[in-house]
């Protein structure tokens, strides 16, 4: 479960161009954004090192934040909204933090981890895993972190729905338990050589190549021009005779 609660240091920022922010990232600050329970909302900035320390704990990225603005005592019980992603380093570049009531649900997207190696596998089979991610509802401090898929008695042709994941006490899933397919064992895709074509009417044959059904004609050597001759003058001789 997440279950963990970690406390974040965080700074109210004046600015909310994109030149305070990228201002913000040369300095290793991570520009963001508080949403409040009601219609307040603080922007915020807080250095990368923090935000990786508490996003890479047990609770991963569904860890309850006790978000504390810098110059104030109190606290703030968040959740990581959302998080955009520089496209060339990877680094998160700016945050949506989300203030919860712990004793309302919540809903959030869960990972789908595939636990064992199918029976059908070692029998040659390949398996997919086809949903990733499922959506669930539960309390903030009960969102898991994952959620684990026994796979190991899968054998090749069988598919695992989200009617087959193991209930889990205090969660409820909300997408559709029969359409929405997990994982699935098949069988092994086979290379098929291509076969050779022949070419089209009219299409120039390499040199050296013939038509198939061709060989005899174009192998067959011409008679002799000595053979011919003889032959005429046998006719001549008997003629003169």
């Amino acid at each position: 479960m997440a279950g963990e609660r970690i406390k974040l240091q965080v700074s109210e920022r004046e600015g909310r161009g994109s030149a305070d922010a990228r201002r913000l990232r040369k300095a290793g600050i991570i520009p963001g954004v508080l949403y409040g329970k009601g219609k307040s909302s603080y922007a915020i900035s807080v250095p990368e090192r923090d935000l990786r320390r508490v996003l890479t704990g047990q609770g991963g990225l569904h860890a309850i934040l006790d978000v504390v603005l810098e110059g104030q005592q109190s606290t703030h019980a968040s959740i990581l909204k959302d998080y955009q992603q520089d496209p060339i380093r990877g680094h998160i570049s700016h945050i949506d933090l989300q203030e919860v009531r712990l004793d309302q649900p919540i809903q959030a997207s869960v990972n789908v981890q595939l636990v064992g190696e199918p029976a059908g596998v070692k029998e040659g089979g390949v398996l997919s895993q086809i949903q990733r991610e499922i959506n669930v509802e539960a309390l903030p401090m009960e969102i898991p972190e994952h959620i684990d898929l026994d796979v190991s008695g899968m054998e090749i042709g069988d598919t695992l729905r989200l009617v087959d994941l193991r209930p889990m006490e205090g969660i409820t899933y909300l997408d559709d338990p029969e359409e929405t397919v997990l994982a699935s064992v098949g069988l092994p895709t086979r290379e098929v050589e291509p076969e050779p074509e022949e070419p089209a009417e009219g299409e120039e044959l390499p040199e050296g190549e013939v038509p198939e059904g061709e060989e005899g004609a174009e192998g067959a050597e011409p008679a002799a021009e000595g053979d011919a001759a003889s032959g005429g003058d046998g006719e001549s001789d008997k003629q003169e005779s």
